[in-house]
């Protein structure tokens, strides 16, 4: 019984601290969606070929799209004209972090974590990226022309405007005339996005919980010396396992905080989960190629560890603890009340997901 109590409360206090960040985040991420349309993405993705990795890169770190809603859009790119190196870097950076990500690691692990895991991402999707355009070079072709990167139904704008971005053109949002961008904004971040993190958050809280309440402090440390072989370690569990970049924030912080784990090595999880996983590679290998795929794999695995080597050094040499609090402390009822709303939309995200057609 001491147990379950145990991990009630530590379910309970990291949700009420990650709550109303997250909840922020979801309402950034909500206003991203309106914000950044297609036709701008496709516009700078079809230049030169460093230049658009490079854009590939930065466009993926904000968006809250993770490893599986990253696929179709990444293929939408690739269809209207995006090169191999960019669909990469953008495969790569974007499932990483997304601002409702960046919002919780900001909470759990501090500022300086956040800005570091933001880079991290940043950097290996440009540096896959470079390396699929190096190795893997394709001829110059002309995009499909379709109208958007999704097909759109202008009696269905309302809905299509409020999916994943980028949907659909601004063309086809426009004829709904029903809907603001306000409410289309708030009905992705509130409503789309928790369905597609949901139910993988409260898995990774309670993955959280269950490491704090039955391994015993600095159980991994004590067995595995922080440093290179931790990190080996965290790559080993982080490529086959699929954990969305907002769930994979309070493992990474439990691991941090109860079993010793170094900075370094749970950033090295941090970037292998969410980017690797059986569907992201067996997806890459059908519409880009083996190589690709392959380049892609080792792309990631070794700037994990790169960065994670990286990470240790500053952390080490700044005097830094791996959680450095965030700069204020929000007071005990708002996260409170934080908490119970983000369970709602948690709850309400769950249940009206609709069941898969075969």
């Amino acid at each position: 019984m001491d147990y379950a109590w145990r991990f009630l409360a530590e379910y309970w206090a990291v949700l009420a601290e990650m709550a109303p960040y997250l909840l922020l985040g979801f309402a950034v991420a909500g206003m991203l969606s309106v914000l950044i349309r297609p036709e701008m993405v496709e516009r700078h993705l079809g230049g030169g070929r460093l230049l658009s990795v490079v854009k590939a890169a930065a466009f993926g770190v904000p968006l809250p799209l993770c490893s599986c809603g990253v696929i179709p859009v990444a293929s939408s790119l690739r269809k209207h004209g995006a090169g191999r190196g960019a669909t990469t870097a953008f495969l790569i950076s974007t499932p990483q972090t997304g601002i409702d990500s960046l919002f919780v690691t900001f909470s759990l692990l501090g500022g300086v974590f956040a800005i570091f895991r933001a880079a991290a991402a940043l950097v290996s999707g440009v540096c896959g990226g470079a390396l699929v355009e190096w190795l893997d070079r394709e001829p110059a072709r002309p995009p499909e022309r379709s109208g958007g990167l999704a097909a759109c139904d202008p009696a269905g704008a309302d809905v299509c405007c409020s999916t994943a971005p980028p949907a659909c053109t601004d063309a086809c949002c426009s004829q709904a005339g029903r809907t603001g961008k306000l409410r289309r904004a708030m009905a992705y971040g509130f409503v789309d996005l928790p369905r597609d993190i949901a139910l993988h958050l409260l898995i990774g809280l309670a993955l959280a919980a269950l490491i704090s309440v039955l391994i015993p402090e600095n159980f991994f440390s004590e067995r595995v010396s922080p440093g290179l072989g931790q990190m080996l370690v965290m790559l080993a569990l982080g490529i086959p396992v699929y954990v969305c970049a907002t769930a994979s924030v309070p493992i990474a912080a439990a691991l941090i905080l109860h079993a010793g784990v170094s900075p370094g090595a749970a950033l090295v999880f941090l970037m292998t989960g969410p980017a690797t996983n059986a569907a992201t590679l067996l997806t890459l290998h059908h519409t880009m190629g083996r190589r690709t795929a392959g380049l892609y794999l080792v792309s990631v695995a070794v700037s994990a560890l790169a960065s994670g080597l990286l990470m240790d050094a500053f952390f080490a040499g700044a005097g830094l603890q791996a959680r450095a609090g965030t700069a204020w402390e929000v007071p005990a009822w708002v996260q409170t009340i934080s908490a119970v709303v983000l369970l709602a939309v948690l709850g309400f995200a769950i249940l009206s997901r609709k069941p898969r057609t075969v």
